[in-house]
């Protein structure tokens, strides 16, 4: 089993929409989807399940682009 993780990690303009980009070819193909974040690669099965949050506290807004799965 991994160790938790909870972590956020900045990028780009341009690097956004390159994984935004690969991410929505490989959902729209059914492939799985490979990201490397903050030196770990990640495999998002085929089966996992997409939503988008928003949040807003006080002048604040959030909007969360989701995907979650289990192994």
């Amino acid at each position: 089993m991994k160790d938790d993780r909870d972590i956020e990690k900045g990028y780009t303009n341009a690097e956004y929409v390159a994984k935004l980009r690969r991410l929505a070819d490989a959902i729209e193909s059914g492939e799985k989807f490979e990201i490397q974040i903050a030196g770990e690669r990640i495999y998002v099965p085929v089966r996992a399940e997409y939503s988008i949050e928003h949040e807003r506290e006080g002048s604040e807004e959030e909007i969360e682009f989701q995907i979650k799965w289990t192994n």
